[in-house]
């Protein structure tokens, strides 16, 4: 995902001259085409995140639109105040980036798995999220979040994610979801870089004769609430698939959206059950540890459906 989103912000770059990235000390390989193309445009900010995001938003005062580029915790929860405060309430021109969402960085501990982030940042006013789940929707919400106006929050994995599209994502409109597979006993809804899991565990499915629907979510925030409810309403069930704490994250914002249209429909969320993560490992391994795996996926979706 990375380098599709780099892709895709340098041909930005090449058509608006205001736009300029900061980076947290990190990110110089995949970053290079940036640091070669538009050094004037591209700003290390160095270790220092709250810092980073204050320049930030004094830069986008000035008329231009700036890009903060760190990895997991560290351009979200570090700098939560000046995003909130500087950013967020003033409506700056701001795109906070992340990557390594989840577990990308699962070897590093707790402290860099990126389980919170996508609640805390759409809790915040005004803040738009976006999660695309393979380097096709990266490219495609990167170019639609650069025209956004206002603070925006971009959650990607790291780097070689697997395609699940099979050429680019033409025509994406904000806040759309993207159909992957049709189905008709089950709905698979996933946020982000898990959509690899969903596809996985719908194929499974499929080999019990089960058909499931896997639909990617691109925009967390704003939801596109009337795509959920046309999905509650043609589904018994549905579950939620999300690298993220189950509290407050997509599935969440799915219920939301569901409990006021009150028609029946099952939700079912898929991710880390509240709880800090006490294990390292790879991402794969992490997802298969905490039952997010598509494996997982597939026998959890069979179980609720023959419990009803």
């Amino acid at each position: 995902m990375r380098d599709a989103f780099v892709r895709a912000l340098v041909q930005e770059m090449e058509i608006n001259p205001r736009i300029v990235l900061m980076t947290g000390d990190l990110g110089f390989g995949v970053l290079r085409p940036i640091w070669d193309q538009f050094p004037d445009r591209i700003i290390n900010a160095g270790i220092a995140e709250q810092g980073m995001v204050g320049l930030a938003a004094g830069l986008a005062a000035t008329g231009r639109t700036v890009l903060v580029y760190s990895i997991g915790n560290f351009p979200t929860l570090r700098p939560l105040e000046q995003i909130r405060n500087d950013c967020a309430y003033t409506k700056a021109n701001v795109k906070i980036v992340c990557v390594g969402g989840g577990f990308v960085y699962g070897s590093l501990g707790m402290s860099h798995h990126a389980t919170e982030d996508m609640a805390v940042m759409r809790a915040l006013p005004d803040v738009t999220c976006f999660t695309p789940g393979d380097p096709a929707e990266t490219e495609a919400v990167t170019r639609v979040m650069l025209r956004t106006e206002g603070t925006c929050y971009l959650r990607l994995g790291r780097g070689n994610e697997p395609k699940i599209h099979d050429g680019p994502v033409e025509g994406w409109k904000m806040p759309e979801p993207i159909v992957i597979r049709e189905g008709k006993d089950v709905a698979l809804l996933s946020a982000g870089g898990i959509l690899t899991q969903a596809v996985e565990a719908a194929k499974l499915l499929d080999e019990k004769g089960i058909s499931a629907e896997v639909v990617s979510f691109p925009c967390l925030k704003p939801m596109d609430a009337e795509a959920v409810r046309k999905l509650t309403e043609r589904f018994r069930h549905i579950v939620t698939v999300e690298e993220h704490n189950v509290t407050g994250g997509f599935g969440s914002a799915v219920c939301e959206i569901a409990a006021e249209g009150g028609n029946g429909c099952r939700i079912h969320r898929i991710g880390l059950q509240d709880c800090f993560t006490a294990v390292v490992g790879n991402q794969q391994y992490l997802r298969e540890i905490y039952g997010m795996d598509g494996k997982s996926i597939a026998e959890k979706a069979e179980a609720w459906i023959h419990e009803a």
